[in-house]
């Protein structure tokens, strides 16, 4: 049976609509450094750690959503959890709020301070290139955003759901994720995400939204040491 792109979704997304930012070999494929911390095989043996090696730095750490090839000497593996992936397949209903507005280059510096607080472990300085981002803002502070982030074959993924620790409670990312997910799903797509189960409170915002789960896959970090 074919695996679903939903099984190895970096793979399937540096592979088809972010091949612009793919490095790759024949087997491998990495975001750079700057854009997004994954990688991805689509082979699963030695000669894809190998490969995935020539594109990495001595000491560079970077992570896998999905599946990965055996590693052997060289490498710093450790398997950090396994996250829900979840899609969503109908129309979500929208709180009422403030007004969302997409966020271009004028609101780049907001976004990277406010992700530096509250989304530190994937978010880079050109992950805004990934897709489209809209936010909340409160006068001149950006209160929460909502982006898009890998994209394939039909489905696009929310990610960078945040929102200021001074602004939680009022329903701004649960206003957010159902007006992206309506948007994605008009335009044809299946909107899809991940998150920690350690994260029950996003976790259940979600599952009462309409998103449903879909699968545990494995985040798994790779340190190339030499």
């Amino acid at each position: 049976m074919k695996p679903h792109p939903l099984d190895n979704p970096v793979w399937a997304s540096l592979t088809t609509s972010h091949g612009d930012f793919a490095r790759r070999t024949a087997h491998a494929a990495r975001y750079p450094a700057d854009v997004a911390p994954f990688v991805a095989v689509d082979a699963f043996d030695a000669e894809a750690a190998h490969q995935l090696s020539t594109l990495l730095l001595p000491g560079e750490t970077v992570l896998f959503v999905g599946p990965s090839p055996p590693f052997g000497d060289g490498w710093r593996i450790e398997v950090l959890e396994h996250i829900a992936q979840m899609i969503c397949g109908e129309r979500l209903g929208v709180v009422d709020g403030p007004p969302v507005i997409a966020l271009d280059a004028s609101h780049t510096a907001d976004v990277l301070e406010l992700t530096s607080r509250v989304y530190p472990h994937y978010f880079r300085a050109r992950t805004v290139e990934m897709g489209r981002y809209f936010g909340i803002y409160d006068g001149a502070k950006l209160a929460a955003i909502t982006g898009e982030r890998m994209r394939f074959d039909g489905h696009v993924e929310l990610s960078a759901i945040c929102t200021d620790p001074g602004y939680t409670g009022r329903g701004y990312a649960q206003r957010l994720v159902a007006l992206m997910t309506n948007d994605i799903l008009e335009r044809g797509d299946v909107p899809f995400l991940h998150v920690s189960h350690h994260n029950a409170r996003a976790k259940a915002l979600y599952e009462h939204l309409g998103f449903r789960w879909r699968a545990d896959v494995a985040l798994l970090s790779a340190q190339r040491e030499t």
